[in-house]
Formats: C-alpha cells, sequence, structure tokens
C-alpha cells in the first residue's frame, strides 16, 4: 500500500520529483547543469524545499514554450543574481503569446470532406498537417485542431471557387515564406530603433527593464498586421485594376512596382551572410554581390566581343 507524499517541505527527491510530474534523474541533471540549486544536507539526507519545487515549475514552463536549457540557464542565473524574475518571464509569456484574437477550433474528417468537395482526400489532410493548417489531436484519429478558422475558410472558399487543393497548398507555401521575411524584416526593425537599448547593452536587463519590454510588446504587437493590411489594401487596389484592363483589352501598362522585391534565398546563405557582415547589413551584401557579379559578365562580354574581332585569323 502507498501512502502520499507530505504536502510541505523538506522534501526528499523523490517527493520533489512527485510533486513536479518529473524524474529523479531529470533533477539531478538539472542540478549538474547548475539549472538547479543543491539541496541542503541534513545528516545522511538531501532536503528540498519548495524553492526547490518553483524552480522546478519554472524550467517546465519554459521548455513548453521552446526556450533550451541553456537559454533557461541564462534567464534564471539573472534571477539568482538579484535582476529579478517576474519581469523577464513576463516578457517571455508576452512574446510567446497569441498574436491574433483569433481562436481556435475542431472539425472532424467527416466535415472537412462536405467543406472541400464531399470526397475523402487523404493527401490533402497530410498536407494540411505539415503546413500547420491542422494538427491532429491525440487519440481522436478523425478530428483535428485549426489554430486558424479563417485560414481554413479562405481554402475552403478557393476550393470552392474551382482552385485545386493542390494550387491551393503550393500558394500558402509561397506565401509563408514570404510572410516570413516580412515578419523578420519588421523584427529586426523594431529591435534595432525599439529594443535595443534593453538586449544591447553592457548589463543584462533588469525586471524593471524586461516589464517595460513587455508592456512595449503589447502595444507594438498589432502594428505589424495593421501595415501588411494597409499596404496589402493598397497594393491589390492597384493591381486588380490594371489585371482588369488588361483582360478587356483595354491598353493599361502594368503598375510600376517599387524599389525593392521579395525573392527566396536559402536560409543557410542568408545565414552565412549575417555571419559574415551582420544581420543588418544583409541586404546590402546580397545587392552589392549581385551588381558585382553582373558587372564583371558585363565586362567578361566587353573582354570577349573585342577579343572575337582582333582575331589575326578572322577574314577581314
Amino acid at each position: 500500500m502507498t501512502t502520499d507524499p507530505p504536502a510541505g517541505p523538506p522534501y526528499r527527491i523523490e517527493t520533489l520529483a512527485h510533486l513536479t510530474g518529473t524524474t529523479v534523474r531529470t533533477i539531478r541533471a538539472y542540478q549538474d547543469r547548475g539549472l538547479l540549486p543543491r539541496p541542503e544536507r541534513q545528516g545522511r539526507a538531501n532536503h528540498y524545499s519548495d524553492a526547490h519545487r518553483t524552480r522546478l515549475h519554472q524550467i517546465a514552463g519554459l521548455l513548453d514554450r521552446g526556450y533550451t536549457l541553456a537559454s533557461i540557464k541564462e534567464l534564471l542565473d539573472a534571477h539568482d543574481t538579484g535582476r529579478g524574475l517576474g519581469g523577464v518571464l513576463g516578457l517571455v509569456a508576452e512574446v510567446d503569446g497569441p498574436w491574433t484574437d483569433e481562436m481556435p477550433s475542431r472539425v472532424s474528417r467527416a466535415d472537412l470532406t462536405a467543406r472541400f468537395g464531399g470526397t475523402a482526400d487523404d493527401r490533402a489532410i497530410a498536407d494540411a498537417v505539415a503546413l500547420g493548417v491542422l494538427e491532429r489531436v491525440p487519440g481522436e484519429e478523425d478530428v483535428f485542431l485549426v489554430p486558424s478558422p479563417q485560414e481554413l475558410s479562405v481554402a475552403a472558399e478557393l476550393h470552392a471557387a474551382g482552385v485545386p487543393l493542390g494550387a491551393i497548398t503550393a500558394q500558402l507555401r509561397e506565401l509563408r515564406s514570404q510572410v516570413e521575411q516580412i515578419a523578420a524584416r519588421f523584427l529586426e526593425f523594431t529591435t534595432e530603433h525599439v529594443f535595443a537599448r534593453y538586449l544591447d547593452g553592457p548589463h543584462r536587463p533588469t525586471d524593471a527593464d524586461a516589464s517595460e519590454a513587455a508592456s512595449l510588446v503589447r502595444r507594438l504587437r498589432p502594428l505589424a498586421r495593421q501595415t501588411v493590411d494597409a499596404e496589402l489594401a493598397r497594393a491589390m487596389r492597384l493591381f486588380a485594376g490594371h489585371h482588369l484592363r488588361r483582360h478587356l483589352g483595354a491598353d493599361d501598362p502594368p503598375p510600376p512596382l517599387s524599389g525593392t522585391r521579395t525573392v527566396t534565398v536559402p536560409t543557410e546563405t542568408m545565414r552565412a551572410v549575417e555571419a559574415a557582415v551582420g544581420a543588418e547589413h544583409a541586404a546590402d551584401f546580397v545587392a552589392l554581390a549581385t551588381e558585382r557579379e553582373l558587372r564583371a559578365r558585363s565586362l567578361d562580354r566587353l573582354v570577349s566581343s573585342h577579343a572575337t574581332s582582333d582575331d589575326p585569323d578572322e577574314e577581314g
């Protein structure tokens, strides 16, 4: 017959593991890596306190948010040296929180089939899961979580209008790559002009700094979406009119593109460029390298043309 562990400290390591949903081996590993303070030694036994219990819950929460043990150790070291953890955890929660007011929903396999033409398409479902449009629900084979019901509704409307599912999937992949580049640029911009003073100073951010940064995240959170919405509306108004007049046969030159355009560059290539010149100079580096290559090709053509014209074997 087993007995419940005692409700309060001091805890034995087995009791602490039971109360925090972890294992004795994990607790010892955290101690070895400096994530968890050593227990108090009393006689032949190690005794753990509520501080250890709280720390284990903090580590679990940060792991759930995708943080590595190395980054968690940096956060906890800040707390242990008196710089506070509450503000830092508040900033972490703010950044990791939802960036949309949209609420996830659930959908059954039968409902998906009905919404997309009435014919079951396992390949399309697999593609949707791979893209994160659908998420599998553990233990429920025929039920899916829909993180963005709006995105699924758009796909259903496009399919109803005659767009094949494969084309919708391909378009989403391309769009996602472009939107991720926009998000990365927005983050670089706000980091450089807003958050650099919290992240790049000679000292780690204090609890007050982190709290202020979290407040700024809340204020700036909607700006990216509002800006993209406004620019997309402007571009659609500009190009939709041109496309309509072109298909109606009107003589309408295409509207000029902006001074830049988005291209897809392999992630490893961009990482190498950023490592070489810094993220803030990566775009200039790519542009200058491309310009240098084009000029080199022009020079090669000139030299080749001159060499051909001066060939002594060529008849005059």
